[in-house]
């Protein structure tokens, strides 16, 4: 019985110190006893990015004197003044002035009540520093106008190393040909360590630019371009994106450099839309079109040759043109080749292969290919192949009869080569002239 008025005693002891504990817990001087909690203050807290206050910008590992920039609000009735932060980073982050300092930032002027200002340190990053969030503690202490003393707010918050996109472009193929429909290929490439989305490319016409500057800085209006956009989507980090396009060059732009201005617009890693400007160059190479025609088979002083012509139609010469015979199929021919040196536009090129066999000779037809070799302005190789059948004849007994024969043919093969070459000096004649 004892026992129990003794524990009734020493429960109702107790009561008084655990309401009173209870009530305890919130305080005057705001949420519990920790500095960074407050019931009530003059500033809140924004926002923390790198960058400016006008401009967000993409950090990357390694980066040095970078600018990090703080928001807060002036929430209370009064203006403020003497603004002065300190900002407390993760290891890996450093003040500008070198490892072990602090990092400190004065705003420049005061904050009247209901505005926005802006602490703006700049600190380094360590080149370990991986591209992710981190958290950050910044203090900030400030004056209230018609007040002495100092106040002071802390803030924690959140912030993110973004990497950095680097966006360049190139052609594939580098060179157009006049006089001809080309398909462009042009290569986007983000080779740097932030993602960018929503990438939108146009090609940009001077013609409207032309109002507002003395000059064209390009030759595109020059050119027909049968796209103008591109919805590309998004690139990651060191990777490519490709476009195509349809372009025609006329034939006065021959030996010039196109200059295709690009207007690329894209969303950083902020969510803040950019936009900037690239040029892709392509070197205009004249056309060389040629045909192989008159194929057949003639007997010169009692050998047999291949003969035909060739035609420029383009509008540039083919240099140090080879004439190449190669059989096909069972044909015993041996390969043989000639050289033709130039291939002038609009002039017919002969040529002349004598046959040779392989073994005993077959007489009968042949199947043949003829391979045009030459090189274009740009001292590019280029091969042009056609498929043929001749007609291989067997030597006639009739000594008089081939004596006959090669007394007609060989005037007919003067005369013709003397009419190409007077064709050709009298061209070349007019062109120095010109």
């Amino acid at each position: 019985m004892i026992l129990k008025i003794m524990f009734a005693l020493f429960v109702i002891g107790l009561v008084p110190f655990i309401f009173e504990n209870s009530y305890a817990q919130i305080k005057s001087g705001g949420f519990g006893d920790s500095p960074f909690e407050r019931d009530f203050g003059d500033v809140k807290f924004l926002d923390a990015y790198f960058g400016t206050i006008n401009e967000k910008i993409e950090v990357d590992s390694g980066d040095s004197n970078v600018p990090f920039t703080v928001v807060f609000a002036n929430v209370g009735t009064q203006d403020i003044t003497g603004i002065r932060g300190q900002l407390s980073l993760p290891l890996g982050f450093s003040a500008s002035d070198g490892p072990g300092s602090i990092i400190r930032a004065d705003s420049d002027s005061n904050s009247l009540a209901g505005e926005n200002f802006y602490l703006t340190f700049f600190v380094n990053l360590d080149k370990n520093i991986r591209i992710q969030q981190y958290p950050g503690t910044v203090k900030v202490d400030y004056s209230r106008l018609r007040e002495s003393g100092v106040r002071t707010a802390f803030a924690d918050f959140d912030f993110k190393v973004t990497g950095d996109s680097v966006i360049n472009v190139k052609a594939i193929e580098p060179f157009l040909t006049s006089l001809r429909t080309n398909d462009v290929v042009i290569e986007i490439s983000n080779n740097g360590t932030a993602p960018i989305s929503g990438v939108d490319i146009t090609a940009t016409n001077t013609q409207t630019e032309l109002a507002s500057t003395s000059s064209s800085i390009t030759n595109i209006e020059n050119v027909v371009i049968l796209e103008s956009s591109w919805d590309i989507g998004n690139i990651d980090p060191k990777s490519v994106r490709y476009l195509t396009a349809t372009v025609y060059v006329p034939e006065s732009l021959r030996g010039d450099t196109l200059r295709l201005p690009l207007s690329i617009s894209y969303f950083n890693t902020h969510g803040d839309e950019k936009v900037i400007s690239k040029i892709v160059d392509f070197y205009i190479k004249g056309l060389i079109d040629l045909t192989i025609f008159n194929i057949d088979v003639i007997d010169l002083s009692g050998k047999q040759m291949v003969i035909g012509e060739i035609i420029n139609e383009g509008n540039e010469d083919g240099l140090f043109g080879f004439v190449t015979i190669e059989p096909r199929g069972n044909s015993n021919i041996k390969s043989s080749t000639q050289f033709i040196d130039e291939i002038e536009v609009d002039a017919p090129v002969p040529f002349n292969v004598p046959i040779e066999f392989d073994g005993e000779p077959r007489y009968g037809e042949h199947d043949i290919t003829i391979t045009i070799r030459y090189k274009d302005s740009t001292r590019d190789e280029v091969f042009l192949t056609h498929d043929a059948t001749i007609l291989v004849k067997e030597p006639s007994n009739d000594n008089s009869g081939n004596l006959d024969s090669t007394l007609i043919v060989i005037p007919i093969i003067l005369a013709v080569g003397a009419g190409i070459f007077i064709v050709r000096r009298r061209k070349k004649a007019k062109i120095e002239t010109n």
